[in-house]
């Protein structure tokens, strides 16, 4: 924790933007079979270095919302992932991976509610609403735009209170409680708790932010979301001037993020 003065939203999203690119190469291998250094291309998915993935789209579109409104506006975020996944706004070369939960959300206009839509879409890009007055129930209602089960809707009320709480400097005990949990008890796949225990886990147990998201990273199998969400933690307490300076030139996109910044 370094009781930087005053965070920024832009420090956040860089922070989220870059941990979501370094893990895109890496996305679905196992934990143990690779070793992450640095920000390359290509890997599961092919794309160049520096690409982000669905995770930094969707939070694009979401900050994009409040940005154009000056509110939150479920309604809005909406019509925009629908731009995102059917026309490939909020991305720098098209759409190349999303949940399934999230297709189907955005099809039928009806966030999943079941016990099985709890996979962490929803998590991955509510990380804006800490840097607004938004409500726990608002919080819940941008969740349900795909994810609308009580699971997910926790996960990321949870996770905008953990934000705000950074960046006063202060850790929920929930978070203390895992420091120095050992690695084989942190889980990394696409379920949404699994996601904010592991993502916290890597914020607890590092000390600066590639620290952070090379952690999350190497935890594997989710690997660019888990790294997106400890991104996030991790720019917004550390700010993007600890973002190693070659890894921010590296990130594409890096205009589009800027105009959809609020």
């Amino acid at each position: 924790m370094t009781g930087r003065p005053k965070t920024t939203l832009r420090d956040c999203i860089y922070g989220l933007a870059v941990g979501d690119a370094l893990g895109v190469p890496y996305e679905f291998r196992p934990r143990g079979t690779f070793e992450c250094a640095d920000m390359i291309g290509y890997g599961t998915h092919g794309q160049p270095a520096g690409t982000w993935s669905d995770d930094t789209s969707m939070t694009l579109a979401t900050c994009d919302s409040i940005r154009e409104l000056g509110h939150i506006d479920t309604a809005d975020m909406s019509d925009k992932f629908v731009s995102w996944i059917a026309r490939g706004e909020y991305t720098v070369d098209g759409v190349f991976d999303y949940g399934g939960t999230t297709a189907r959300a955005l099809r039928t206009g009806k966030g999943g509610s079941g016990e099985r839509d709890n996979g962490n879409g929803s998590l991955m890009r509510i990380a804006p609403l800490a840097f607004t007055d938004a409500t726990d129930e608002e919080i819940s209602e941008v969740s349900a735009i795909t994810h609308a089960h009580r699971t997910s809707t926790d996960a990321c009320i949870i996770f905008v209170e953990l934000i705000r709480d950074v960046m006063n400097d202060v850790l929920p005990s929930w978070a203390l409680h895992l420091k120095g949990a050992p690695e084989h008890e942190i889980r990394s796949g696409g379920f949404v708790l699994d996601t904010l225990k592991a993502a916290t886990w890597c914020f607890v147990n590092t000390n600066s932010y590639d620290e952070c998201v090379l952690a999350a990273v190497n935890l594997g199998d989710d690997a660019d979301t888990t790294a997106a969400v400890a991104g996030a933690l991790a720019g917004t307490v550390y700010g993007i001037e600890a973002i190693p300076q070659e890894w921010v030139d590296t990130l594409r996109g890096k205009e589009l993020i800027e105009s959809c910044l609020f």
